[in-house]
């Protein structure tokens, strides 16, 4: 096996919001609402950002590590659009936080939501690079929405939480197929934050722009890859989820261009290679960076990985930037995935009433970048500060002088 995912691990979050539930106290219209193909999303709370989030990703990762494994993690890599300094990388509070060991490259990668992606191809670089067999890295794709976009149509699909992944050789969840991408970038301005707390969205062309990265990303990938099929070549496909009736919509447009497929033909090729790996993203909603990988986590949790597979992933970030990449699930993913109890965590969040997630909601600026001074304590938010105390989790507990401190809740 060669160089890529040796272990994954998802951060979703503690509390949660019905999504049918929010778009109807929104009054928004109902016949839009199946399209989104989601009925829950993860939801931060004041004291949690990108670096909670990340954190609270790695953490069980690096608790299965033996101390001499952990010696070896020569890179952490963050990948976020949720930045907290403008020179700072939060990898440096995710290296201290989880104790890792001094003789490591630390750095934050920033592209939208394909910044996932731009820090999983970074670190397997290094690690092929390496001269040590077993060298690792850890890469993070964390984000927090902050604010999130109140009586906006996609306030329903920003959910909360993080990915992280162990990077080095032997790979056992997800061998890169190193070389086989394509890429495809262009400038416009889809999505983008100009200020702290400030999201401009432009739904019909981010969208446009989505689709028609998709399309030249894998025209990309098939002229480096000889012979490359959309259907015969990949077992699953994992496409980066703003929200799972995107990606359907994608997959319908990407197979009728390619095999002229017709209503039947996709529906089917959905189910069988694509519907997998959007049951997280369903309950989660949108993590920007994690989504993809989000994507992945659950298609190795509900694929067939009896045997060796390949699949394709595509990663969009906006701006925009875009890639699909292919590589190989082994059947030990989905063990390794499983001991760590994603579908434990996705279920045990507990679902908040309206009312306290719109006090949540109005909260959000107060971890946001640019704070100077500002106290954070679990009891002062009820059940939203109960959820975590006693978890064990990583919180943000104050921010002095624009030092950010935090602790174990």
């Amino acid at each position: 096996m060669g160089v890529g995912i040796k272990a994954v691990h998802p951060y979703v979050g503690r509390v949660c919001i019905d999504v049918r539930t929010l778009f109807e106290a929104r009054g928004h219209d109902l016949s839009r609402f199946d399209n989104l193909m989601m009925s829950r999303k993860s939801v931060n709370m004041p004291f949690e950002d990108a670096v909670t989030n990340a954190v609270n990703a790695a953490l069980p990762l690096i608790r299965r590590l033996s101390p001499a494994e952990r010696d070896r993690i020569e890179a952490v890599v963050v990948a976020t659009e949720s930045g907290v300094d403008l020179g700072k990388s939060i990898s440096t509070y995710v290296h201290r936080y989880l104790d890792l060991g001094p003789r490591c490259r630390s750095f934050e990668v920033k592209q939208a939501c394909y910044g996932g992606t731009a820090a999983l191809h970074t670190a397997a670089g290094m690690v092929h690079a390496s001269p040590f067999d077993d060298a690792l890295a850890l890469v993070v794709a964390a984000d927090a929405a902050g604010v999130p976009a109140v009586g906006e149509q996609w306030e329903a699909a920003e959910g909360a939480g993080a990915v992280a992944m162990l990077v080095g050789r032997d790979a056992t969840t997800l061998e890169l197929d190193l070389g086989a991408s394509g890429c495809h970038t262009f400038e416009v301005m889809d999505t983008f934050r100009p200020a702290p707390g400030v999201d401009v969205v432009n739904q019909d062309v981010s969208m446009l722009a989505y689709l028609d990265c998709l399309q030249h990303a894998f025209e990309a990938y098939q002229n480096r890859v000889s012979g490359a099929d959309i259907v015969d070549s990949f077992a699953y496909l994992a496409f980066h989820t703003p929200f799972v009736g995107m990606v359907r919509g994608a997959h319908r447009r990407l197979l009728r261009r390619h095999r002229d497929a017709g209503r039947d033909q996709v529906d089917t090729d959905y189910r069988d290679r694509v519907g997998q790996s959007q049951r997280f993203g369903a309950e989660v909603g949108n993590i920007f960076s994690a989504s993809l990988y989000l994507a992945l986590c659950s298609l190795i949790r509900h694929g067939d990985f009896r045997r060796p597979r390949r699949i394709g992933l595509f990663s969009y970030g906006s701006g925009c930037a875009s890639e699909f990449f292919s590589g190989v699930v082994h059947p030990q993913a989905a063990g390794d995935l499983a001991a760590l109890g994603v579908e434990q965590a996705i279920e045990a969040r507990r679902e908040m009433p309206i009312d306290e997630y719109d006090r949540v909601a109005a909260a959000g600026d107060q971890a946001a970048f640019g704070v100077r001074d500002a106290v954070f304590d679990l009891d002062a938010h009820g059940d939203g500060g109960k959820d975590f105390t006693g978890s064990g989790l990583l919180v943000l507990d104050r921010i002095e002088g624009y030092h950010r401190k935090y602790r174990w809740a």
